[in-house]
Order: structure tokens, then sequence, then C-alpha cells
């Protein structure tokens, strides 16, 4: 492969004026505040900060860029954004949350969703017509980034990544020219677009496919962390033959004294098992029967509008600054267990917010008949330690997560799940076939490199 033509000197002065005044330089008014992410605790400066109304504004942008000697980075709202440190000293970042153009479509069961939508968006445009989409555990997650990145939702054990349910893609490239990719044309970005996470074009929209679910059967249980090893080894057993059709969560979770957490559980240190089954209430509480019997403190399983999940996980709503890091795991026996015990419960010191498993299993661990670059995850649980800055700092934060994840190395994939695994090397996310094709993908799309990998680089 010929090495990428050098851009040329870079200039951001250049940009002035588009996107009707929305750019902004360093020094400029707005410019603070237009480059923060949703995730605090990435402080990047770019070259400029731009925010485009639609996909002519951004083919603007790409074109005075490249010219100008600028690299793009396109970010909607940032929840992801600590791989992009220290990587945008040279580049524009495009923010795309004015996008918010959304369509959803009853009778054929789809979504057309802008590069700005947010899953809240969509999780009531669709709920008002009985309809579901694979949505993350916060609503106010972008559509667009995180089916990128894959996409773990409520319904994933039965139907899958979310990336998986992507039927078109329409991106700016990096000539500034527009493409609508389908399975009909285009069908390499098509594919990138499930799984790959970008750095192939500016996606400025997607469509997909909903699923038919007007209400669920769902809920939280609770007890004291005291309680954490006999819970989670008995969830662990419990989902060896658990139904596709129930997604579950644990975490042993240390609750902030914040206003936004229920006034019942805050501040307290609790293990936690949140679940959502799709279909007959009745078989779902059959299915759950052995995690009630366990005596919880806090039961709130009911049959719900399938809406009402988009809260259950209590994830912070306002921009604030985290840290986050994962590991896919192949079992938890009871060695495991004790593991996370040890660096995560009761007497452990940890000062992180949370350890989660998400379950995975079932559809996710079968290749998507659609294909795609991701097309399912290599583990049985997706393990993920969460911490803010509580006054000690990132490094011990950073460490309190490490430890709890190096824990696990007996048990854990040689995949990772990128979307949560800030630091994870990029060619991990994939097969090594898969890398290989989006990596040509990638170079054939962008043969000058003027849009930066939403990862960090692999370890060649």
């Amino acid at each position: 492969m010929p090495e990428p033509t050098p851009l040329p000197t870079a200039d951001a002065e250049a940009l002035r004026g588009l996107a009707g005044g929305a750019v902004h330089l360093p020094g400029d008014p707005l410019y603070d505040e237009s480059r923060m992410p949703w995730n605090l605790q990435v402080d990047e400066h770019p070259a400029a900060v731009a925010y485009p109304a639609d996909a002519h504004e951004v083919a603007r942008i790409v074109r005075a860029a490249a010219a100008s000697g600028l690299r793009i980075a396109p970010q909607g709202t940032g929840h992801g954004a600590p791989p992009l440190a220290g990587r945008l000293g040279d580049a524009v970042l495009l923010r795309t949350s004015a996008m918010t153009g959304l369509r959803v479509d009853a009778a054929s069961r789809t979504a057309r969703a802008e590069a700005g939508v947010l899953w809240g968006d969509v999780i009531a445009r669709a709920g008002k017509v009985g309809l579901a989409g694979m949505h993350m555990s916060s609503p106010g997650v972008g559509v667009v980034g995180s089916s990128l990145g894959g996409g773990v939702s409520w319904y994933a054990r039965q139907h899958g990544l979310q990336c998986s349910a992507i039927t078109a893609v329409e991106l700016v490239m990096a000539d500034g020219t527009f493409v609508r990719a389908t399975e009909d044309q285009d069908q390499d970005l098509l594919w990138a677009a499930r799984g790959g996470h970008g750095g192939f074009g500016v996606v400025t929209a997607l469509e997909f496919d909903l699923l038919p679910i007007r209400t669920v059967y769902a809920g939280m249980l609770a007890w004291d962390w005291r309680h954490a090893r006999r819970v989670l080894t008995a969830w662990g057993e419990w989902t060896a033959d658990a139904p596709e059709s129930v997604t579950s969560v644990a975490r042993i979770f240390q609750v902030p004294d914040e206003e936004w957490m229920p006034p019942d559980i805050r501040g307290r240190r609790l293990v936690m098992l949140d679940a959502v089954a799709v279909g007959d209430a009745g078989a779902a509480a059959r299915a759950l029967a052995p995690l009630r019997a366990l005596g919880p403190e806090t039961d709130s399983f009911a049959e719900v509008p399938a809406a009402d999940i988009a809260h259950l996980q209590l994830d912070p709503q306002e921009p604030t600054a985290v840290y986050a890091n994962s590991v896919l795991v192949h079992g938890l026996p009871p060695d495991a267990v004790d593991a996370l015990i040890a660096t995560a419960g009761p007497g452990s010191g940890s000062q992180l917010l949370f350890v989660e498993l998400r379950q995975l299993g079932g559809a996710l661990a079968r290749p998507a008949p659609r294909g795609g670059a991701l097309d399912h995850l290599d583990g049985s649980f997706l393990v993920l330690g969460v911490g803010l800055d509580v006054g000690t700092g990132w490094s011990a934060v950073r460490e309190d997560a490490t430890r709890v994840l190096d824990s696990l190395a007996p048990w854990t994939s040689r995949a990772s799940y990128l979307s949560m695994a800030y630091e994870a090397a990029a060619r991990r996310g994939w097969s090594a076939t898969a890398y290989e094709r989006l990596d040509r993908i990638r170079r054939s799309a962008d043969p000058n490199g003027l849009f930066l990998a939403p990862q960090r680089p692999s370890d060649d």
C-alpha cells in the first residue's frame, strides 16, 4: 500500500464562516464550551470545533479541512471520547449534535436517524407505535456512534448486536462526496459500518431495523454488598441455562450520594441484578424466580412499557468525568467470583463507582447472518470497571479498575469490545480477517488519512 499523500500545512482560519458560523477556533468565546465531550475526563484542544447542521455542511467542512492540512474527528455525544485523547491537535472536532432528523416507519419497522440523534429520541418515537430499538443502557448515548461500535442492548441475547440491524449508511467521503451504502451498492462500506467504529468517512445517518416489542418484564434486585459472593455465584450459575429472551446485568455498586440516584439506595454499597425479559410475562417471571428467591431487599420487577427500561441502570445523564475499561471473560466460576469480591467488594478498598458484569451469549455468540466487521462477541460476560475521580486522581481510579480486570486473567478472552475498552489496542476489537478487511476499506475510502480512527492504534 503506498504511503498517504502528506496534507498541506494546517491552517484552521480557512474554516471560519462555515456551518453558518458554528466553527470555533482556540481563543474564540465559545471554543472551550464547544470542545467538551460528555465524558469530561477528556480535556482536548482541537485545531477547530465545527457544528454542521446537515450533510451538505459536513461536506464543506471536510473539503476545507483537507485543503487546510487538518484531519477530521467526527463526534456525537462524546461518551467514547477517551481513545481520541492526545490526537486532536491537528484535527477538526466535527460535532454532529445539531443533526437530529429522525424517521420511524411503523409499517416497515425501521428507523432513519441522523448523526445527532440520541437513543432516547428513538425510544420515545418508536414506543408510540409499539416498536423498540436495540438501544444502549443510557438514553443519552448517540445512535450513530454506539451502533458503529457494535451496540449491546437489553435485547442483545435474543437479537444480537445493534450494528447487525443496520440496513443502510449515509456518509460524506474524504473528497466531500456523498454515498449511501446498502446491500446493493457500496457493500464494503455497509459491512464496515456494522461494528467497524468509523474512520472511513463521516456517517451522517443510519437506517436500521426496529423490534415489535410493546412491553417487557423488567426490574432490579438489590442486596447489601455483604451478600455479593452468594448472589454473584448464584447468578453465574443461573446464566448458564437462562433463556435467550432474558438479558441480565450484575453489579457491585458503590452508589453515590447524588440527587440523580433513587433515595432508597443513595449512598449505599450494594450488589444488584438488573434484567429485561421479552415475551410472556408469566414465563419471564418463572425464569427469573431463582434470582428473586435469593431474598433481595429491593425487587422492582414488573411488566412495563418497553420504553421504561431506558433508565433501568441508573446511568448519569449529565456530562460527567468517567474512567471505564473492560474485558470479555469466558465464564464466572466460583474462583472468578472470589477474585471480583477481593478486588471490588467489601474490604477491597476499591473506589470504583461500580463493577458491572453484562450477560452475553445467545445471539451475541453466533455470527450475525448479515455479516459485518463485528458480528458477535467472544465471551460469556463483559466485565466493566467504571470510576469517578473522587479526589484521589485518575491514576488511582485506573489502578482500581486494572486490579479488578487483571484478577480475571485466567478467564479473559483474547478479544475486546472496544466501545467499552478505552485502553485496548484496536487489533483486539476484531478477528484477524475482519481487521485486515476493515483496514483495506479504510485505506481505499481515505487514502490520505484524513479521518482519525476512533480507537487507539494497534500495537503491531
